[in-house]
């Protein structure tokens, strides 16, 4: 079976391991603790409607950049945290680029994503069917 390419990587699991050694990964705990701080910005990177069916504590979501643009800290050294889907998800990548090219330099990752924090907190998708 051939390789799909994931950009200059050869598969997404390749570039899950390049990103890993540039962006630290935290704990939940660790997680909570930011949280606590309240001087931390948690960007959720998956979909519009992944996150309206429930996002981490205090989360912006990267699909809504007016949002995003608004929450950005000033401070370029602030404390950021990107988590998308879960272990395996990379979308969290494409976040953390973003914010890179934008002089950002402590960003880090939240791999359990919102499984990760569904499964610690219990909280469960929203019902958006009306």
């Amino acid at each position: 079976m051939k390789k799909i390419k994931v950009g200059e990587f050869e598969s997404k699991e390749d570039k899950l391991e390049a990103y890993k050694k540039i962006y630290p990964d935290i704990s939940y705990e660790e997680l909570l603790e930011a949280i606590g701080s309240g001087s931390v910005l948690i960007i959720d990177a998956n979909s519009s409607k992944s996150y309206e069916n429930g996002h981490v504590t205090g989360a912006v979501s990267f699909r809504d950049k007016k949002a995003l643009a608004k929450a950005l800290p000033k401070d370029k050294d602030r404390l950021i945290i990107a988590y998308c889907g879960g272990p395996k998800c990379a979308a969290w990548c494409d976040a953390a680029d973003w914010l890179k090219k934008r002089g950002y330099g402590n960003i880090k990752h939240y791999s359990a994503g919102i499984k990760g924090w569904r499964k610690h907190t219990g909280q469960k998708e929203a019902n958006t069917q009306g």
